[in-house]
């Protein structure tokens, strides 16, 4: 039979950079990283800048602060570092925190590349998909075999340049047009008791 032969095409993004000359993109995929623990851990980052973003997941592998847990609390204990995020649940999810890292420090080498100012990148896109599942078995009472997988992510991450506010320009007030029902209800305010 014919053998179909897989050409390597771009990868896609979910989302593309507002502006690609002032962006940087990173991309893991089939992380051996738990998936809930890293969509938590890429939801937490997400806003902050690389610099900020870096001393935060540092400081959660030293267990000095904690990522806050908002999906998937389901059995999650409470802690008291997660009362910065106004929660109550949080974890401290090295391995998931040390993957983000390792696509943080490549995409700030591809900013680099591309002579962008890395004090200046915010993390303005982070997604995480579930991935195939890897599978292995367990074996159970009564000679029965049951399903032992892992959960397995992808992780796309998009950074960008922050942009110099621009003030609007304000614009004229325009005459403001009254209907007879509501003219006839200013005179009565204006007019008062009569």
């Amino acid at each position: 039979g014919s053998r179909r032969v897989r050409a390597a095409a771009m990868v896609k993004f979910s989302r593309e950079a507002s502006n690609p000359t002032k962006s940087c993109k990173a991309m893991g995929a089939d992380l051996r990283v738990h998936y809930k623990n890293t969509y938590e851990t890429a939801r937490a980052i997400k806003g902050m800048t690389l610099r900020v973003a870096q001393k935060y997941l540092q400081d959660v592998c030293e267990k000095k602060r904690c990522i806050p847990f908002r999906k998937y609390v389901g059995t999650c204990g409470r802690t008291a570092q997660a009362k910065e995020f106004k929660l109550t649940q949080g974890r401290w999810p090295i391995k998931s925190c040390k993957a983000i890292l390792g696509l943080l420090k490549n995409a700030e080498s591809n900013a680099e590349f591309k002579n962008l100012d890395t004090d200046n990148l915010k993390i303005w896109h982070v997604c995480v998909h579930a991935a195939q599942q890897g599978r292995r078995r367990t074996y159970r009472a009564h000679g029965r075999i049951g399903p032992y997988c892992s959960q397995p992510c992808h992780v796309e991450l998009i950074l960008q340049e922050d942009e110099e506010p621009v003030e609007k320009p304000k614009e004229e007030a325009k005459p403001k047009h009254f209907t007879k029902k509501q003219l006839a209800r200013r005179r009565l305010k204006v007019g008062g008791d009569q």
